[in-house]
């Protein structure tokens, strides 16, 4: 009679030590891990009647006071209209997280640590090119991520995923491997579909509200920012390399914003008189000065 073994009863070792360190590691940076909640003053509806045509008296002789069930506003009243997760990279307050989890410019945004405690946030700098946000928060003596090296990572590595699943389940859990690299996707969510490249692929879970969550290599170093799953898929979840966040974040801590250089070109169509007046060898086109 054979008993089957799995993986991990063959090479128990091996597998007491990576469920050492994955649990080692929940524990030290869970801490570092907060939700970012999205608050905004939304109408108060009420059931009420109205009369369709007013106090018009034309209407009234014919019709009398008619009165039809609807919805009357009654104010307005702050309420939580979504959330995601961020991650603490100093210990100042400087949270990274997603573009699309603080894109509302009329929102208010509070963190919540894993200790319970609640602080508003503001919003230092969203990516104009990535989906990536600075916030801040006003403390001290914060816990903090360690950010590792995103150029080195290589397919099948582990990787832990932290993150406030359902915008309800703070300092969810989740493992997997890295399944892709250099991935180019379109997100929707949090305004117009953006084309994201460069991005890795990971099997670890990543459900609604882990956007904006660290992913972590077995090191305990923040290798990734989650983003994105794959509808109607399993297993297909995605996260932005921590090495272009790390642009972002040098780029607000220097210049108070995201910036990225480029090169100026100016240019003008070429007509006629252009080609004439500048001796172009050409008569259509473009010319650039």
């Amino acid at each position: 009679e054979r008993s089957l073994q799995t993986p991990c009863r063959t090479a128990s070792k091996t597998c007491f030590a990576q469920e050492e360190a994955v649990t080692g590691i929940v524990k030290k940076y869970s801490p570092a891990v907060v939700s970012v909640i999205v608050s905004k003053d939304m109408p108060v509806l009420e059931n009420c009647y109205i009369n369709p045509f007013g106090n018009d008296p034309f209407f009234q002789q014919f019709f009398g006071n008619i009165q039809i069930p609807s919805q009357c506003q009654k104010g307005y009243k702050k309420q939580e209209v979504g959330g995601g997760t961020g991650f603490i990279i100093s210990s100042d307050g400087m949270i990274l997280t997603n573009k699309h989890v603080v894109s509302d410019a009329n929102a208010e945004y509070t963190v919540l640590t894993n200790d319970e405690k609640k602080y508003t946030a503001t919003v230092l700098a969203r990516d104009p090119l990535k989906d990536l946000a600075v916030i801040k928060i006003k403390a001290t003596d914060l816990p903090t991520v360690v950010l590792g090296n995103s150029d080195s990572l290589q397919i099948g590595q582990t990787v832990i995923a932290i993150g406030n699943a359902l915008g309800e389940f703070r300092n969810t859990i989740s493992t997997g491997i890295i399944s892709g690299l250099a991935r180019t996707i379109v997100a929707s969510g949090g305004g117009q579909p953006e084309e994201l490249r460069n991005i890795i692929q990971t099997d670890a879970a990543i459900n609604p509200g882990n956007s904006g969550g660290p992913l972590l290599n077995l090191r305990g170093e923040v290798i990734g920012v989650n983003v994105a799953v794959a509808e109607g898929a399993q297993g297909i979840g995605f996260a932005l390399p921590i090495n272009e966040a790390k642009k972002a974040v040098n780029g607000v801590k220097s210049h108070g914003k995201i910036v990225y250089p480029f090169i100026g070109i100016n240019y003008v169509s070429i007509t006629e008189t252009i080609q004439k007046d500048n001796n172009l060898p050409v008569s259509e086109g473009a010319w650039i000065k």
